[in-house]
This record gives C-alpha cells, sequence and structure tokens, in this order.
C-alpha cells in the first residue's frame, strides 16, 4: 500500500515531486534501525597487527553500523538530508539525536586516525569518500545551529577525503566502469556537488579535468550488456548523469545522441525495463533494486541537462518512471541486506538531490 501510494506520489513529469514526511519516516526508520547497529558488520580492511581486530565501534567510532562503512556514512546523510527537509516530523528529533551521538569530535578524531592506518591508502575508494563529502555538503548547506556544529566535527575527515581524491586521481589512467562501489563516475557526481558547497577549488577543477579526460570522448555505451547480475549503478547511466554536469545543453544533446545513438524519441519502454530481484535476502542479488533506484535518478539527470525542446524526454521519462515504481517497492525494510541501504538511495531520488545539489533557499549566509 506505501510503495504504490509514494509510486503515485513521485509519479510526476518532468521531474518527480517529492515525497511527504509519512513516507520520509518509512525511511528515515530505516537509517534509524541501522546506523548504531553494530552487527552483522563487514569490515574490509588490511591487519597490519593484531591491534586492527578490534570491535567495529572501536575502529571507527562514528561510522560502525548500518553493515558497513559507507553504509553507515550514507545512512547519516539520509538522517541529515530528512530531517533538514521535514524540520517538524515525528522523525526528525530521533535523527537529529542519532546525528549528534555520532558526530563529535572525538569520534572523528578517531574516523581520521583509521582512514590513516597503515594499509588503508585505498579505503573505501572512490565510493565511500564520495558519500562522505555528500554528507559534508548537507551539513555544510543547512542553515541551522547544530548542523553547524556537527559540519565542523565532520571537517577533518572531509578534508582527508578531498585529500585522498587530489592524492588518487592524477594517478588514474582509466576510469573504473563497472557498476559496483568502484565505478569513478557515480562518484565524481557526488563530488562535484559537494565542491559546490565546499567551494574547493582544487578538488572541483582536478575532477572535471579528469572526468573530461576520462568520457567525453566516449562513444556508443553498449546498454545492451548491462546490468551485470549485481549491479547497483549503471555504468553508461552514470556516465551520462556526470557529463550533463560537464557541459551546456545544447553541447551535452550533441554528445549524448553519440553516447547513447539508441536512445531516441521513439525508444520505448523496451529499452531499458527495470531489473528484477529473485532472492531479496541475497546482499548481491539485492543490488539491482538499488540500480532501479540509481537508473532513475540518473534518467533524471540526463532530462535535466537537455535543452527544454528536446524530443527524447517523453521517452526518458517513462523509462525513468518504470524504474522509480520498481525501486520505490522494493524499500520495505524485510530484509536487512536491502534496508540498511535502500532507504539512502530511495531518498536521493525522492527528494532530487542529484539534481539540486545546492538549496540555496536554506543556506547560511
Amino acid at each position: 500500500m506505501f510503495a504504490a501510494a509514494l509510486a503515485l506520489l513521485l509519479a510526476a513529469s518532468p521531474p518527480p515531486a517529492g515525497l511527504d514526511a509519512a513516507a520520509a519516516g518509512r525511511f528515515a526508520n530505516l537509517a534509524l534501525e541501522c546506523v548504531a547497529r553494530e552487527y552483522p558488520n563487514k569490515i574490509a580492511h588490511v591487519l597490519s597487527s593484531e591491534d586492527d581486530v578490534r570491535a567495529p565501534h572501536v575502529l571507527t567510532p562514528a561510522f560502525y553500523g548500518c553493515y558497513d562503512w559507507h553504509s553507515a556514512v550514507h545512512g547519516h546523510w539520509l538522517l541529515a538530508r530528512l530531517a533538514r527537509t521535514f524540520p517538524d516530523a515525528p522523525f526528525a528529533a530521533p535523527a537529529r539525536a542519532a546525528l549528534a551521538r555520532s558526530l563529535t569530535p572525538a569520534n572523528i578524531a578517531g574516523e581520521v586516525a583509521y582512514v590513516q592506518g597503515k594499509g588503508r591508502t585505498s579505503f573505501e575508494r572512490p565510493y565511500g569518500l564520495a558519500w562522505l563529502l555528500q554528507l559534508a555538503a548537507e551539513l555544510g548547506d543547512w542553515n541551522d545551529r547544530e548542523a553547524r556544529a556537527w559540519s565542523a566535527a565532520l571537517a577533518p575527515l572531509e578534508t582527508e577525503a578531498a585529500r585522498r581524491f587530489e592524492e588518487w586521481l592524477p594517478k588514474l589512467t582509466r576510469p573504473i566502469r563497472i557498476g559496483e562501489h568502484d565505478q569513478t563516475a557515480f562518484a565524481f557526481g557526488l563530488v562535484l556537488d559537494w565542491t559546490a558547497v565546499s567551494d574547493r577549488a582544487s578538488t572541483r577543477d582536478l575532477v572535471r579535468r579528469r572526468a573530461r579526460e576520462f568520457y567525453l570522448a566516449d562513444r556508443s555505451c553498449p546498454m545492451s550488456y548491462e546490468p551485470s547480475g549485481q549491479d547497483f549503478l549503471s555504468p553508461c547511466l552514470a556516465e551520462a548523469d556526470l557529463v550533463r554536469r560537464l557541459l551546456p545543453p545544447a553541447e551535452y544533446a550533441d554528445w549524448l545522441s553519440a553516447f547513447l545513438p539508441t536512445l531516441t524519441p521513439r525508444a520505448g519502454a523496451a529499452w531499458l525495463t527495470p531489473a528484477v530481484v529473485t532472492d531479496p535476502s541475497d546482499p548481491k542479488l539485492a543490488h539491482l533494486d538499488g540500480l532501479n533506484l540509481s537508473r532513475a535518478w540518473m534518467l533524471d539527470g540526463i532530462a535535466s541537462g537537455l535543452p527544454a525542446p528536446d524530443p527524447r524526454l517523453p521517452a526518458i521519462r517513462a523509462i525513468a518512471q518504470a524504474h522509480r515504481e520498481a525501486g520505490l517497492r522494493s524499500v520495505t525494510g524485510a530484509h536487512y541486506e536491502g534496508g540498511h541501504w535502500l532507504g539512502t538511495f530511495a531518498v536521493y531520488l525522492a527528494t532530487q538531490r542529484g539534481l539540486r545539489p545546492l538549496d540555496r533557499a536554506s543556506a547560511r549566509p
């Protein structure tokens, strides 16, 4: 019932209308149930000594819940995004309390010490680091006294994440085009949206330059090869969603014609159909539920980058809507394998964060 109502709520085209407080509460509760839930937990790090064999809350005292580090980070982003969007909703106070517990100077100092540890050069790169910067963007763009304190507390880890991108990208010789965490296109989009808030020109200019070098010459992306069996990000659509951040509409329209030549005004629903999850309790197979959500927001992003009279827009919006409905139906929390992260993808889609990276009406002066 909830999924059907939310699908109808989000059915407007062009871009989908936002969700209401009741629906947002369902998503907030998914994050509230996991940001302080330590187990089950997937730790991915090199053991340099017995000192590295510690409980998650000791290793990473701010981001130890939600099964893994990046999910804990973007679970906190979800809480910040929804508490900011619905300040008077019943879930806002618990969300703020959770943020206050995690985002303290002491906890963030522990996080910085952890990521700087031996053998962690590539820790959560690029996906988790990009979500950390997205959390920093949400807090930095929020005109709220407590949010300013949380933003200040997070700043040392924010700086470390940006530094790692600046250190890594000059050495990266090729983009990473897979449909999971290591993909560069999606991460670059999150980072660029963060630079609009942070005004860190060095990171912004480097990411834009590398994105242009990696992607602007691409042609005929093989959409027929997608998806792989455990993708949660589309390699082709994520690239197209990134490039619309780099080019003015007319140039972007020409680039898209060469990059996705089969996406024509006559493209029907068969051009890209929603993925089907056969077992939502399988953590890898459940990735495809997230793929439907991310495809929807990427298609919305592609549409937003095109000129208003572009004849492909109706087809793009129809395909996006089909994925939106399929994706939102999956966000139930029935299985922790999806419940610990799908809420973030639903909120990113429903609040149009990728389309409106800055909410200047509420930004601090």
